[in-house]
């Protein structure tokens, strides 16, 4: 069980090695997305050359799942995009070290939670460099930001948007008049709100509270749990929506030019941080929120009650090519609810195989025919990061190569498709 009350500081955590990436001779354009805020697609420019990106990070309680993956190769896309473009990204990600379903699955396994979330934290680091995730710049824990939440928490109790129950817990109102107004995220209504709200670890039921939806902002200190001193807000720890809000606008500023994450993370998650930022900073968290769809088995929906989790690293422990798995999941367009099959894994190594015999057959290929498919990636990867299509360009390209045998490595004038297969999909064909 954890330590009663303990105040705790765990060391920074860390991000894990970039990939490295091969240097085109020419550049894309920005991409245009779908941004779930405003329902329409929305050209992703940056500004002065400068893109700022945060994507809502794991709880460490168990591997890293395919759903997990999906998300996070997803928002690599957009990065590899953005980067191509010639845009530098400013790149954030928090992961949630302390939360009720760490301490829970703690408590279950007898495990000390900081052991588990440390343990889990590195596992996730191996699958993300494995799947040739380019890493944030920040990764940042939110054991080591809860002074920083402590702060934003108190300066929403001091301007009227925050409220303190006889328990000590403390409470946003979502009646607080902001700019966008609350719902702009979502679009849901109150009822669906509230339902949604159970569903995903609200509580509407907590006596006391002035509106059922209204979020956590700062638990009082519970025995068995651990806690921290929050100054005037006595010792607790922070609740789920804040985190995000004050770790995004310290690491990236707001507004972030894309907050990213789960399509069931739109409410309350998101929702939630981008009232926090509006009602603190006086200003919009972000300018763009893009959303993942969800990832299945077999037609089922993933879900650790149903066991049927398919997990990074239960995949790469069975031999499974780590490009394969990225293949997979580029294979279903990013906002797409999608179901995994074995039939898709094999469907991914064959592909991978005829394209790597295409690259090894390049040296055959005129320069302007290889710039004109890689146009043809780039071009489909702008347009709301088309990766079934970008893959459905490398089938037609592999076709011209099937019956040609692989040719020496030759220096060759442009860039190689390969190159750019490894630069805009992170799918490395050639050592």
């Amino acid at each position: 069980m954890p330590n009663a009350c303990l105040s705790v500081r765990l060391g920074a955590v860390k991000s894990w090695p970039e990939p490295q990436l091969p240097r085109l001779t020419s550049t894309g354009k920005v991409p245009t997305v779908f941004d779930t805020s405003t329902r329409s697609p929305r050209r992703l420019r940056g500004s002065e050359q400068t893109a700022r990106l945060y994507v809502c990070g794991i709880t460490p309680y168990d591997a890293t799942h395919l759903g997990h993956a999906a998300t996070y190769v997803a928002f690599d896309l957009l990065n590899r995009i953005w980067r191509d473009a010639g845009l530098e990204v400013v790149y954030a990600q928090n992961t949630t070290d302390v939360d009720d379903p760490l301490l829970e699955r703690a408590d279950a396994t007898g495990v000390d939670w900081r052991e588990l979330a440390s343990s889990q934290i590195q596992l996730f680091r191996e699958d993300m460099e494995a799947l040739r995730v380019i890493p944030p710049a920040s990764f940042i824990g939110v054991v080591e930001s809860v002074d920083e939440i402590a702060a934003g928490v108190r300066d929403l109790v001091d301007k009227g948007a925050a409220y303190t129950l006889d328990n000590g817990d403390v409470y946003y109102r979502v009646s607080t008049q902001i700019t966008p107004p609350f719902g702009t995220v979502s679009h849901d209504d109150r009822e669906t709100m509230a339902a949604l709200s159970a569903e995903r670890g609200g509580d509407p039921e907590t006596p006391g509270k002035e509106n059922p939806i209204d979020p956590l902002l700062w638990r009082a200190e519970r025995e068995g749990e651990p806690s921290w001193d929050g100054g005037a807000l006595g010792r607790g720890r922070p609740g789920w929506h804040v985190e995000c809000t004050v770790i995004a606008d310290k690491y990236l500023g707001f507004p972030v030019d894309v907050q990213g994450g789960g399509n069931d993370l739109i409410f309350p998650h998101h929702e939630m941080s981008a009232a926090h930022a509006s009602a603190w900073r006086d200003t919009p968290m972000a300018k763009t929120y893009m959303h993942t769809g969800m990832v299945g088995l077999d037609g089922e929906k993933m879900s650790k009650s149903k066991g049927n989790l398919v997990l990074v690293s239960q995949l790469r422990e069975r031999g499974v090519d780590p490009m394969a798995i990225r293949t997979v999941i580029l294979s279903n367009h990013y906002r797409s609810d999608w179901s995994f099959t074995e039939e898709q894994l094999s469907i991914a190594e064959a592909r991978l195989k005829a394209w790597t015999h295409a690259a090894k057959c390049e040296s055959e290929c005129r320069q302007g025919l290889r710039e004109h498919i890689i146009g043809l990636l780039r071009e489909a990867l702008t347009d709301d990061l088309d990766s079934p299509r970008a893959l459905g360009i490398l089938d037609e390209w592999a076709e011209h190569y099937a019956d040609s045998e692989p040719s020496e490595t030759a220096a060759l004038s442009g860039d190689r498709v390969a190159d750019a297969v490894d630069a805009l999909l992170g799918i490395r064909l050639l050592d």
